[in-house]
Protein backbone atom coordinates (compact mmCIF):
# COMPACT_ATOMS: atom_id res chain seq x y z
CA UNK A 1 0.00 0.00 0.00
CA UNK A 2 3.05 2.02 0.97
CA UNK A 3 3.95 1.75 -3.41
CA UNK A 4 0.05 2.55 -3.75
CA UNK A 5 0.18 5.79 -1.94
CA UNK A 6 3.14 7.04 -3.41
CA UNK A 7 1.88 6.62 -7.09
CA UNK A 8 -1.77 8.15 -6.08
CA UNK A 9 0.36 11.48 -4.90
CA UNK A 10 2.32 11.17 -8.17
CA UNK A 11 -0.98 11.12 -9.91
CA UNK A 12 -2.39 14.09 -8.25
CA UNK A 13 0.44 16.37 -8.10
CA UNK A 14 0.48 15.95 -11.75
CA UNK A 15 -3.22 16.36 -12.39
CA UNK A 16 -3.44 19.37 -10.08
CA UNK A 17 -1.24 21.74 -11.73
CA UNK A 18 -4.39 23.57 -13.15
CA UNK A 19 -5.68 24.48 -9.72
CA UNK A 20 -2.73 26.75 -9.11
CA UNK A 21 -3.07 28.57 -12.10
CA UNK A 22 -6.64 28.62 -11.29
CA UNK A 23 -6.26 30.51 -7.98
CA UNK A 24 -3.96 32.73 -9.33
CA UNK A 25 -5.86 33.77 -11.88
CA UNK A 26 -8.99 34.42 -9.31
CA UNK A 27 -6.65 36.42 -7.25
CA UNK A 28 -6.39 38.89 -9.91
CA UNK A 29 -10.17 39.79 -9.30
CA UNK A 30 -10.88 38.67 -5.71
CA UNK A 31 -9.26 39.46 -2.33
CA UNK A 32 -8.93 37.46 0.43
CA UNK A 33 -11.83 34.71 0.38
CA UNK A 34 -9.80 31.86 0.22
CA UNK A 35 -11.71 29.70 2.18
CA UNK A 36 -14.58 30.71 -0.31
CA UNK A 37 -12.15 29.69 -3.70
CA UNK A 38 -11.39 26.69 -2.08
CA UNK A 39 -14.70 25.48 -1.29
CA UNK A 40 -15.81 26.52 -5.24
CA UNK A 41 -12.78 24.48 -6.16
CA UNK A 42 -13.88 21.09 -3.95
CA UNK A 43 -17.03 21.29 -5.18
CA UNK A 44 -15.86 21.76 -8.83
CA UNK A 45 -13.41 18.53 -8.42
CA UNK A 46 -15.67 16.76 -6.44
CA UNK A 47 -18.90 17.08 -9.42
CA UNK A 48 -21.12 18.74 -6.66
CA UNK A 49 -23.28 22.18 -6.83
CA UNK A 50 -22.82 24.71 -4.68
CA UNK A 51 -25.26 26.83 -2.75
CA UNK A 52 -23.61 30.01 -1.42
CA UNK A 53 -25.40 32.14 1.19
CA UNK A 54 -24.45 35.41 2.01
CA UNK A 55 -25.45 39.03 2.80
CA UNK A 56 -24.84 41.24 -0.28
CA UNK A 57 -21.28 42.51 -1.67
CA UNK A 58 -19.73 40.02 -0.52
CA UNK A 59 -18.54 38.92 -4.21
CA UNK A 60 -20.53 35.73 -4.20
CA UNK A 61 -21.79 36.25 -7.74
CA UNK A 62 -18.39 37.72 -8.62
CA UNK A 63 -16.07 34.50 -7.45
CA UNK A 64 -18.34 32.61 -9.64
CA UNK A 65 -17.98 34.51 -12.46
CA UNK A 66 -14.48 35.09 -12.40
CA UNK A 67 -13.93 31.29 -11.64
CA UNK A 68 -15.98 30.72 -15.27
CA UNK A 69 -13.49 33.16 -16.81
CA UNK A 70 -10.77 30.62 -16.32
CA UNK A 71 -12.08 27.44 -17.87
CA UNK A 72 -13.05 27.13 -21.47
CA UNK A 73 -16.64 26.40 -20.96
CA UNK A 74 -19.90 27.69 -21.54
CA UNK A 75 -21.68 29.71 -18.88
CA UNK A 76 -24.85 31.09 -18.21
CA UNK A 77 -25.92 33.30 -15.50
CA UNK A 78 -29.77 33.14 -14.52
CA UNK A 79 -31.43 35.53 -12.73
CA UNK A 80 -34.10 34.02 -10.40
CA UNK A 81 -37.02 36.12 -9.74
CA UNK A 82 -40.77 35.26 -8.55
CA UNK A 83 -42.51 35.68 -12.12
CA UNK A 84 -39.75 32.95 -13.91
CA UNK A 85 -40.82 29.97 -15.24
CA UNK A 86 -39.57 26.43 -15.73
CA UNK A 87 -39.59 27.47 -19.70
CA UNK A 88 -37.10 30.27 -18.94
CA UNK A 89 -34.74 27.30 -17.07
CA UNK A 90 -35.07 24.73 -19.58
CA UNK A 91 -35.91 26.14 -22.54
CA UNK A 92 -39.54 24.90 -24.58
CA UNK A 93 -41.06 23.80 -27.87
CA UNK A 94 -41.59 26.53 -30.25
CA UNK A 95 -44.35 25.60 -33.22
CA UNK A 96 -43.43 26.33 -36.93
CA UNK A 97 -46.28 26.88 -38.81
CA UNK A 98 -44.10 25.89 -41.77
CA UNK A 99 -44.25 22.65 -41.91
CA UNK A 100 -46.31 22.33 -39.08
CA UNK A 101 -43.63 20.83 -36.55
CA UNK A 102 -41.94 21.78 -33.02
CA UNK A 103 -38.73 22.75 -32.59
CA UNK A 104 -36.60 22.54 -29.22
CA UNK A 105 -35.53 26.02 -28.05
CA UNK A 106 -32.90 25.03 -25.05
CA UNK A 107 -32.55 27.43 -21.91
CA UNK A 108 -29.80 28.59 -20.03
CA UNK A 109 -29.61 25.45 -17.79
CA UNK A 110 -27.61 23.79 -20.92
CA UNK A 111 -24.16 25.35 -20.36
CA UNK A 112 -20.74 23.66 -18.27
CA UNK A 113 -21.59 26.32 -15.27
CA UNK A 114 -24.74 27.53 -14.25
CA UNK A 115 -24.94 30.54 -11.64
CA UNK A 116 -28.37 30.20 -9.90
CA UNK A 117 -28.24 33.88 -8.72
CA UNK A 118 -30.72 34.33 -5.91
CA UNK A 119 -32.30 31.30 -6.19
CA UNK A 120 -34.82 31.34 -3.06
CA UNK A 121 -36.26 34.31 -5.36
CA UNK A 122 -37.87 31.62 -7.71
CA UNK A 123 -41.51 30.10 -7.23
CA UNK A 124 -41.19 25.94 -6.23
CA UNK A 125 -42.25 24.88 -10.56
CA UNK A 126 -38.80 26.32 -11.51
CA UNK A 127 -36.75 25.14 -8.40
CA UNK A 128 -38.48 21.38 -9.39
CA UNK A 129 -37.06 22.05 -13.23
CA UNK A 130 -33.42 22.47 -11.56
CA UNK A 131 -34.08 19.55 -9.44
CA UNK A 132 -33.71 17.47 -12.21
CA UNK A 133 -30.85 18.74 -13.92
CA UNK A 134 -28.48 18.79 -10.75
CA UNK A 135 -29.57 15.63 -9.77
CA UNK A 136 -30.13 13.52 -13.10
CA UNK A 137 -27.92 15.93 -15.43
CA UNK A 138 -30.56 15.67 -17.99
CA UNK A 139 -33.47 18.28 -19.24
CA UNK A 140 -37.35 16.93 -20.11
CA UNK A 141 -38.83 19.01 -22.45
CA UNK A 142 -42.09 17.78 -23.62
CA UNK A 143 -41.81 13.85 -24.00
CA UNK A 144 -38.08 14.48 -24.64
CA UNK A 145 -35.22 14.23 -22.48
CA UNK A 146 -31.70 15.73 -23.54
CA UNK A 147 -28.85 15.37 -21.61
CA UNK A 148 -26.47 17.96 -20.02
CA UNK A 149 -23.08 18.27 -20.77
CA UNK A 150 -20.90 16.22 -19.08
CA UNK A 151 -19.08 19.17 -17.08
CA UNK A 152 -22.20 20.78 -15.38
CA UNK A 153 -22.20 22.76 -12.10
CA UNK A 154 -24.79 24.51 -10.62
CA UNK A 155 -23.66 27.81 -8.50
CA UNK A 156 -26.58 29.03 -6.72
CA UNK A 157 -26.42 32.31 -4.75
CA UNK A 158 -29.02 33.14 -1.83
CA UNK A 159 -29.02 36.41 0.61
CA UNK A 160 -30.39 35.27 3.96
CA UNK A 161 -31.21 38.39 5.63
CA UNK A 162 -33.80 39.57 3.30
CA UNK A 163 -36.74 37.25 3.19
CA UNK A 164 -39.80 39.44 1.51
CA UNK A 165 -40.32 37.70 -1.40
CA UNK A 166 -38.64 34.30 -0.85
CA UNK A 167 -39.17 30.72 -1.41
CA UNK A 168 -37.73 28.47 1.32
CA UNK A 169 -35.58 25.57 -0.41
CA UNK A 170 -37.43 22.71 -0.31
CA UNK A 171 -35.18 20.11 1.57
CA UNK A 172 -35.18 17.53 -1.11
CA UNK A 173 -33.05 20.24 -3.37
CA UNK A 174 -31.12 21.59 -0.37
CA UNK A 175 -30.04 17.95 -0.05
CA UNK A 176 -29.06 17.64 -3.68
CA UNK A 177 -26.02 20.07 -3.08
CA UNK A 178 -22.90 19.29 -1.71
CA UNK A 179 -21.85 21.96 0.43
CA UNK A 180 -23.36 25.13 1.63
CA UNK A 181 -21.37 27.97 2.04
CA UNK A 182 -21.84 30.58 4.16
CA UNK A 183 -19.53 33.74 2.76
CA UNK A 184 -18.47 36.05 5.55
CA UNK A 185 -17.23 39.63 5.34
CA UNK A 186 -13.57 40.13 4.43
CA UNK A 187 -10.69 41.26 6.97
CA UNK A 188 -9.86 45.15 7.40
CA UNK A 189 -6.56 44.73 5.19
CA UNK A 190 -8.37 42.60 3.02
CA UNK A 191 -11.05 45.21 2.30
CA UNK A 192 -8.56 48.29 2.27
CA UNK A 193 -7.30 46.25 -0.69
CA UNK A 194 -10.60 46.31 -2.39
CA UNK A 195 -11.47 49.92 -1.91
CA UNK A 196 -7.96 50.78 -3.60
CA UNK A 197 -8.59 48.29 -6.35
CA UNK A 198 -11.82 49.07 -7.18
CA UNK A 199 -11.11 52.86 -6.79
CA UNK A 200 -9.84 52.28 -10.13
CA UNK A 201 -13.06 50.92 -11.63
CA UNK A 202 -10.80 48.76 -13.86
CA UNK A 203 -11.47 44.93 -13.41
CA UNK A 204 -8.14 42.94 -13.95
CA UNK A 205 -8.27 40.91 -17.06
CA UNK A 206 -8.87 37.02 -16.19
CA UNK A 207 -7.22 34.16 -18.58
CA UNK A 208 -8.68 31.11 -19.61
CA UNK A 209 -6.14 28.51 -17.71
CA UNK A 210 -8.02 25.18 -17.78
CA UNK A 211 -9.69 22.68 -20.50
CA UNK A 212 -12.65 20.38 -19.25
CA UNK A 213 -11.22 17.51 -20.18
CA UNK A 214 -8.36 18.32 -17.40
CA UNK A 215 -11.05 19.02 -15.21
CA UNK A 216 -12.48 15.41 -16.07
CA UNK A 217 -9.30 13.91 -15.86
CA UNK A 218 -8.51 15.29 -12.37
CA UNK A 219 -12.13 14.02 -11.17
CA UNK A 220 -11.05 10.48 -12.25
CA UNK A 221 -7.82 10.79 -10.71
CA UNK A 222 -9.59 12.03 -7.36
CA UNK A 223 -11.83 8.67 -7.47
CA UNK A 224 -8.31 6.61 -6.90
CA UNK A 225 -7.63 8.87 -3.74
CA UNK A 226 -7.19 6.29 -0.58
CA UNK A 227 -9.54 6.18 2.46
CA UNK A 228 -8.36 3.94 5.43
CA UNK A 229 -10.92 1.65 6.78
CA UNK A 230 -10.99 4.29 10.17
CA UNK A 231 -11.42 7.48 8.12
CA UNK A 232 -14.17 5.83 6.52
CA UNK A 233 -15.63 4.53 10.22
CA UNK A 234 -15.05 8.15 11.37
CA UNK A 235 -17.22 9.53 8.83
CA UNK A 236 -19.63 7.22 9.49
CA UNK A 237 -19.92 7.70 13.21
CA UNK A 238 -20.15 11.72 12.52
CA UNK A 239 -23.30 11.15 9.84
CA UNK A 240 -24.65 8.37 12.64
CA UNK A 241 -24.63 10.78 15.39
CA UNK A 242 -26.79 13.29 13.44
CA UNK A 243 -29.47 10.61 13.32
CA UNK A 244 -28.56 8.60 16.87
CA UNK A 245 -26.09 11.48 18.74
CA UNK A 246 -27.25 9.22 22.17
CA UNK A 247 -25.27 6.68 21.10
CA UNK A 248 -21.97 8.99 20.89
CA UNK A 249 -22.66 10.17 24.38
CA UNK A 250 -24.30 13.15 23.09
CA UNK A 251 -27.99 12.17 24.37
CA UNK A 252 -28.79 15.99 25.09
CA UNK A 253 -28.44 16.79 21.09
CA UNK A 254 -31.94 14.48 20.69
CA UNK A 255 -34.23 16.66 21.23
CA UNK A 256 -32.81 19.42 19.25
CA UNK A 257 -32.81 17.56 16.15
CA UNK A 258 -35.50 16.60 13.57
CA UNK A 259 -33.53 15.22 11.24
CA UNK A 260 -30.33 14.06 10.67
CA UNK A 261 -28.07 13.81 7.73
CA UNK A 262 -29.13 11.50 5.02
CA UNK A 263 -26.88 8.50 3.59
CA UNK A 264 -25.96 11.03 0.57
CA UNK A 265 -24.19 13.26 3.41
CA UNK A 266 -22.12 10.28 4.07
CA UNK A 267 -21.29 10.49 0.45
CA UNK A 268 -20.78 13.65 -0.28
CA UNK A 269 -18.48 13.99 3.13
CA UNK A 270 -16.17 11.36 1.79
CA UNK A 271 -16.09 12.61 -1.90
CA UNK A 272 -15.95 16.35 -0.53
CA UNK A 273 -12.57 14.96 1.80
CA UNK A 274 -10.96 13.41 -1.17
CA UNK A 275 -10.91 16.82 -2.89
CA UNK A 276 -9.61 18.61 -0.25
CA UNK A 277 -6.67 16.11 -0.32
CA UNK A 278 -6.68 16.54 -3.63
CA UNK A 279 -6.08 20.49 -3.90
CA UNK A 280 -3.72 20.11 -0.87
CA UNK A 281 -1.29 17.47 -3.17
CA UNK A 282 -2.12 14.51 -1.40
CA UNK A 283 -3.05 11.25 -2.54
CA UNK A 284 -5.06 9.68 0.74
CA UNK A 285 -7.46 11.37 3.48
CA UNK A 286 -6.58 12.39 6.93
CA UNK A 287 -9.16 13.57 9.74
CA UNK A 288 -8.30 16.66 9.30
CA UNK A 289 -9.72 16.85 5.79
CA UNK A 290 -12.79 15.55 7.07
CA UNK A 291 -12.94 17.92 9.95
CA UNK A 292 -12.39 20.79 7.32
CA UNK A 293 -15.25 20.05 5.38
CA UNK A 294 -17.42 18.65 7.29
CA UNK A 295 -19.54 21.73 8.10
CA UNK A 296 -19.92 22.48 4.90
CA UNK A 297 -21.71 19.23 3.81
CA UNK A 298 -23.80 18.63 6.97
CA UNK A 299 -25.07 22.53 7.97
CA UNK A 300 -27.99 22.39 5.60
CA UNK A 301 -28.49 18.19 6.36
CA UNK A 302 -29.05 18.81 10.18
CA UNK A 303 -32.94 19.84 10.54
CA UNK A 304 -33.59 21.37 14.28
CA UNK A 305 -36.44 20.69 16.34
CA UNK A 306 -38.69 23.50 17.65
CA UNK A 307 -36.97 22.90 21.03
CA UNK A 308 -33.78 23.91 19.13
CA UNK A 309 -35.26 26.72 17.81
CA UNK A 310 -36.65 27.75 21.03
CA UNK A 311 -33.15 27.61 22.66
CA UNK A 312 -31.52 29.40 19.47
CA UNK A 313 -29.55 26.50 19.00
CA UNK A 314 -28.17 26.48 14.76
CA UNK A 315 -27.93 23.63 12.67
CA UNK A 316 -23.70 24.37 12.94
CA UNK A 317 -24.23 24.32 17.00
CA UNK A 318 -25.13 20.69 16.44
CA UNK A 319 -22.73 20.10 14.03
CA UNK A 320 -19.91 21.79 15.84
CA UNK A 321 -20.71 19.78 18.94
CA UNK A 322 -20.72 16.31 17.61
CA UNK A 323 -17.29 16.57 15.80
CA UNK A 324 -15.88 17.91 19.37
CA UNK A 325 -17.46 14.81 20.65
CA UNK A 326 -16.89 12.10 18.16
CA UNK A 327 -13.75 10.28 18.59
CA UNK A 328 -11.34 11.08 16.15
CA UNK A 329 -9.06 8.37 14.49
Amino acid sequence: MELGIQEINQKVQNASVFVHDIKKEMGRVIVGQDELIQRILVGLLADGHLLLEGVPGLAKTLSVKTLTQTIHADFSRIQFTPDLLPSDLIGTQVFNPKDNSFTVRKGPVFANLVLADEINRAPAKVQSALLEAMQEHQVTIGDTTHPLPELFLVLATQNPIEQEGTYPLPEAQVDRFMLKIKVTYPQKDEERVILERMALKVVPPVKRVVEPKQILAARHVLSEIYVDEKIKRYILDIVFATRNPEEYKLAKLKPLISYGASPRATIFLATASKALAFLNGRGYVTPEDVKSIGMDVLRHRVLTSYEAEAENVTPEDIVKTIFETVEVP
